[in-house]
């Protein structure tokens, strides 16, 4: 049997930015391998990062994961594209996987893709990397005991500031003509983008439930847990959410720390 053409190289043990791509993966039933799940995941990870990965004179070196490998032959290493980056990631397999099976296709809506980009830069902005920096706020190379003040002070912005800020503009967009109808981000059509949110809105729940939970008794934002509920009850995604490919929250960017759980 030939061996996944798709290859996802991220830290074993915390889902993280590459939580996104799986969801992709699992949600077009694209065959992939998953340093999380492999025997030698961390030592390929740090390989990586380290700089330990010979030139292959053709893809630049990556800073650090998420890392995709596209094999151009499953049985042969020789031809492969590696390309970094959450974003560009999904970027690129909208545009190799089935069309309109995560985006629409560019011959008949040669914008969406842009549309869709902005939407997931957007949530990946105020919803993954500012609630890392909640538990970082000062150095992401300190231990969050090293600067917990700091991280209180942060969180607490975040939770009566930021969040609200970022859930009333998915709320407008699902609101809009080009959401079109109000259940998806865009185009009344499920998207890559409605998966990052999904994704980094599960993050934001684990990580600040208190508040979380009374946006959502609110009402202020029905459309935005609605399209959580509908891509949580997505066939495919909810096998996925139930197996023991998907990993739990831990010490990675969504982090659970009581004195952190302010409802605002």
């Amino acid at each position: 049997m030939a061996s996944p053409q798709y290859r996802l190289v991220y830290w074993p043990g915390i889902p993280g930015r590459g939580e996104h791509i799986r969801l992709v993966f699992e949600e077009t039933s694209t065959p992939y391998t998953d340093t999380a799940t492999t025997s030698d995941g961390l030592d390929r990870v740090l390989a990586y990062v380290q700089g330990n990965v010979p030139d292959d004179n053709l893809n630049p070196p990556p800073l650090a994961p998420p890392i995709l490998q596209h094999l151009a032959d499953p049985n042969n290493d020789t031809n492969v594209t590696t390309i970094s980056q959450t974003s560009n990631i999904l970027l690129y397999l909208a545009t190799h996987l089935p069309p309109g099976s995560i985006a629409p296709d560019p011959k008949t809506d040669p914008n969406a893709l842009f549309y869709l980009n902005s939407l997931a830069l957007t949530a990946l902005d105020g919803l993954s990397n500012e609630p890392h920096d909640c538990h970082h706020p000062i150095a992401s190379g300190l231990y969050y005991e090293d600067q917990k003040p700091e991280s209180l002070r942060k969180a607490d912005n975040y939770v009566r500031v930021r969040l609200p800020k970022f859930l009333g503009y998915f709320e407008r967009v699902l609101g809009s003509g080009a959401s079109g109808g109000g259940k998806w981000l865009y185009g009344g059509k499920f998207s890559f983008a409605d998966l990052v949110l999904f994704q980094c809105l599960d993050g934001v729940k684990f990580m600040f439930p208190k508040a979380v939970s009374k946006y959502e008794r609110e009402g202020a934002y029905a459309k935005v847990f609605a399209l959580y509920q509908a891509v949580s009850e997505r066939p495919k995604i909810a096998e996925y959410l139930k197996s023991s490919r998907r990993q739990k929250y831990s010490d990675g960017i969504y982090r659970y720390y009581e004195e952190l759980d302010i409802e605002p």
